[in-house]
This record gives structure tokens, C-alpha cells and sequence, in this order.
């Protein structure tokens, strides 16, 4: 079975194809980074018009990667949302157009289902069961996952995503677009403990989240720094200072998600973790949740825990996660897909919803 993965959700169009038998054989990405640059964020007409251009290139390019034509693709599985509307729709009306045009079934998805399972991309994969930590730019959440369509929803921010604090932090230390990545890479550069931030929720007893404070403790130490220092709001920061207060707030993220992954591995039973989105990118969050162990009483031995990422290429958003999701569920008859009916996307879809469906 070869599945047509779409992926339009914000600013990275990408398409993909993937085989039940061959595995992943075409993967065609083009990111709109430089772009948005100009603006210090994405713009969604722009981001949209973008996808446009792109999404028929980029599906030439991939079958011509995996050596195959429009009439080999069994199915067609798109980005239904959440995401920006028009971006969306740009690649639902592709996909439901494709599939019209070669009398194929179109499989509408939900985002991070893609993001959720994309670490069975990799060539060491995870069995199920597993907790999953997904952690992409706008959401932050822990599952349990018992199967394809099988996931149940154990915590969640309640506020900024990971990715979100990440990104406005560093635009409040005036890093350049997109910030969060620049934020991480700096941060390897910070002395530890130069500064404290708190850790939001760290001790709340359940697997919620919150981290829109430590952007407001941000602003609060550059705020007094800047006054100690005698600098006005034009002048920035000396670098080493900057990169302190970079790893500093990477530091109380770190520590609330490795914390929240013990909890959730304990509160499962379950001792393999995946950890999935672009905020899994970073390298530290990677090294601190590599070294996990379990201890389910104060003088019991420590429980290895397994954890997973998907590779490097595939953390951020594309089409080989929709491709690959769409391939899981056909394969494991969750669901069978439709004929093209329409291009209804869904910008605001709550993950809640899925599980009810599912």
C-alpha cells in the first residue's frame, strides 16, 4: 500500500510517501523560515499563498524519488488540522482534488497524531504500549498510547506550549525569528545557575503544565539586569549574560518535562517513553530524558526506561509523519478513509476530540 502524506498546517509544506512494504520512500520538505524572517513571525496569507506554489513541485520531486506515478498512490492523507485556516485549506483542497482526480480514498488527520507516531519512523522504534510526550510549538502533552487510535490524554499545559514559551522568550531577548531554536543554541553557551527561574507546576501532584510565568520571570530579570547594568531598552544585553538567561530558562523547562515524564511513566506503569515534536529537537531535553530511571519507592532499584525520538529531519512538521499516519490506521483498520467529500479543515481541533473518536 503506498499513502500520499500532505502536511500544510503553518510554515513548512511537506509531502511524502510511504510504503507498507518499503517504508518511507520519498520525503520532500520546503520550510518558509526565511520567509517570515522579514516579519519576526509567520504570516498566514503569505504562508498560505506559499504552500500553494509548492505543494505540486514537491509531490513531482517525491514520486520521482521513489520512482513511482500518481496512479501507484492507494490513498492520500492530509493535515486536517489543528493549524492556520488558510494554510489548512491549501492542503485539504489538494489532497481532496488528487484524490477526486485518481478515484482514491483521502485519510483528513489530526496534526499531532502524525507528530505522535512519527518516532516509528525511526529504525529503533518503540512497541507498544508507550507514554508519549508531545511537544511541538503549540501544544504540550503527555499520552498513553496503547495502539494506533488507542491514545489516552493524561496532562497538558494549561497555558503556553513548551514551544510557545521557548519562541516568545527569545523574541523578549530580542533573538532573530525563529527564536526558539537561536534561544536553544545559545543556551549551551550559559553558566549554569547564573540565574534561577521557578519551575511552574513542578510539585502539582498531577501531569498538568504551565509555563507562561517563566516568560513573565524573563522579562522581570532582563528588566532589573538592564536597570543594574544601566542600559536603556535600545542597548542589549552583553552576551554572556544573554546566553546565562537562555540557559537558565531552558533549564526550568528541562526540569518540568523530565520531572512530568517520570510522573507519567509512574502514574502508567508503563516504562518506554516517546518523546515527539520539534521542541524534541533540543539537545539538552534529548540527554535529560535519555537518562531516566524509575524508582516506585525510595530504596527500590532504579527501573531502566527506554525513550525514543523520531529522527532529527522528522521532529518538525511534515509530510512524512501524515504519510506514515495515514498508512498506520488504513493498515490497522481504524479507519478506511472516504472519497474526496469536501474541504473541510478544522484550525481549532481540541485533541480530546480524537480521543472520542478513536
Amino acid at each position: 500500500m503506498l499513502v500520499l502524506g500532505i502536511e500544510s498546517s503553518c510554515d513548512e509544506t511537506g509531502v511524502a510517501l510511504y510504503c507498507s512494504e518499503r517504508g518511507l520512500i520519498g520525503n520532500a520538505l520546503h520550510t518558509q523560515m526565511a520567509m517570515h524572517a522579514e516579519y519576526g513571525g509567520v504570516v498566514p496569507e503569505l504562508a498560505s499563498r506559499d504552500h500553494i506554489r509548492r505543494l505540486v513541485p514537491l509531490t513531482q520531486a517525491c514520486l520521482k524519488e521513489a520512482g513511482a506515478s500518481y496512479t501507484d498512490i492507494d490513498a492520500i492523507a492530509y493535515t486536517q488540522g489543528p493549524g492556520l485556516g488558510g494554510a489548512l485549506l491549501t492542503g485539504a483542497s489538494y489532497a481532496n482534488a488528487l484524490a477526486f482526480a485518481l478515484d482514491k480514498p483521502v485519510l483528513p488527520l489530526h496534526h499531532l497524531e502524525g507528530h505522535l507516531l512519527s518516532p516509528l519512523l525511526a529504525d529503533d522504534k518503540p512497541e507498544f504500549p508507550f507514554v508519549a510526550l508531545l511537544v511541538s510549538g503549540g501544544h504540550t502533552q503527555f499520552m498513553a498510547v496503547r495502539g494506533v487510535g488507542d491514545y489516552h490524554l493524561l496532562g497538558e499545559t494549561v497555558d503556553d506550549a513548551a514551544g510557545e514559551a521557548f519562541d516568545k522568550t527569545a523574541k523578549l531577548l530580542g533573538l532573530p525569528y525563529p527564536g526558539g531554536a537561536k534561544l536553544s543554541e545559545l543556551a549551551e553557551l550559559g553558566q549554569a545557575d547564573a540565574f534561577h527561574f521557578p519551575r511552574p507546576m513542578l510539585h502539582s501532584g498531577d501531569l498538568q503544565m504551565s509555563f507562561s510565568g517563566l516568560k513573565t520571570a524573563v522579562l522581570t530579570a532582563v528588566e532589573k539586569t538592564r536597570g543594574r547594568l544601566g542600559l536603556d531598552d535600545t542597548q542589549a544585553l552583553p552576551d554572556p549574560i544573554r546566553n546565562d538567561i537562555c540557559r537558565a530558562f531552558q533549564d526550568a523547562v528541562c526540569e518540568v518535562l523530565v520531572s512530568k515524564s517520570k510522573q507519567a511513566l509512574l502514574q502508567t506503569g508503563y516504562r518506554t517513553l516517546v518523546v515527539a515534536g520539534g521542541v524534541g529537537a533540543n539537545r539538552q531535553l534529548r540527554r535529560q530524558l535519555q537518562q531516566i530511571s524509575i524508582r516506585t519507592a525510595p530504596n527500590a532499584p532504579a527501573e531502566p526506561v527506554k525513550t525514543y525520538f523520531p529522527p532529527l529531519p522528522l521532529c518538525t512538521d511534515n509530510g512524512a509523519m501524515m504519510a506514515f499516519a495515514g498508512a498506520m490506521r488504513l493498515q490497522h483498520q481504524v479507519q478506511h478513509g472516504q472519497k474526496a467529500a469536501g474541504f473541510n479543515v478544522k484550525p481549532r481541533w481540541p485533541l480530546r476530540e480524537l480521543l472520542q473518536a478513536a
